[in-house]
Order: structure tokens, then sequence, then C-alpha cells
């Protein structure tokens, strides 16, 4: 699970590197896309690591609070780039 978590986690940071140097207004979008999906496969791997007590809930609320967070804006960010206001 660490090793998955490891995984999405800096693909959220590479991928959102990777569209803020886009060409377009498009492939901005699908890089968002690529983040978001990123980002929530990362809020899986935390609540998953929680609700098995491998690692203490309290010590990853705040960490799961903030992954939701980047979810939401990335998804909203992703949906305003689609509609074609940046």
């Amino acid at each position: 699970m660490c090793k998955q978590l490891v995984r999405c986690a800096t693909s959220v940071g590479a991928n959102y590197r990777a569209a803020c140097r886009a060409q377009s207004r498009a492939t901005f979008a699908a890089k968002l896309a690529i983040v978001e999906e990123e980002a929530d496969e990362t809020l899986y791997w935390l609540e998953l690591l929680c609700e098995s007590g491998r690692i203490e809930a309290a010590r990853l609320q705040d960490l799961i609070k903030e992954a939701d967070e980047i979810v939401a804006i990335v998804t909203a960010s992703r949906r305003t780039a689609q509609r074609g206001r940046l």
C-alpha cells in the first residue's frame, strides 16, 4: 500500500508541473484530468491505510483532508479549462 501511495502522490506533482507547461488549453485540461485521477487515488490509499488500522487514523486526518481539497480544486480547474474559461 505504501509503495502505491508514493507512486500516485508523486505523480500528482509531476503531472501538475506538466500541465503548467501545456501548449494548449486541451493539453492543459487533459493533464489536469491525470492530476485529478492520481490525487483521487492518493486519497484512496490514505483512506485504506486509515481503515485498515495500519496507521493511526489521527495521524492521517490532515493528509486525507488536504488530498480531498486537492481533488476538489483540480476538478474545478479542469472543468473550467474544458469550458474554455481560464
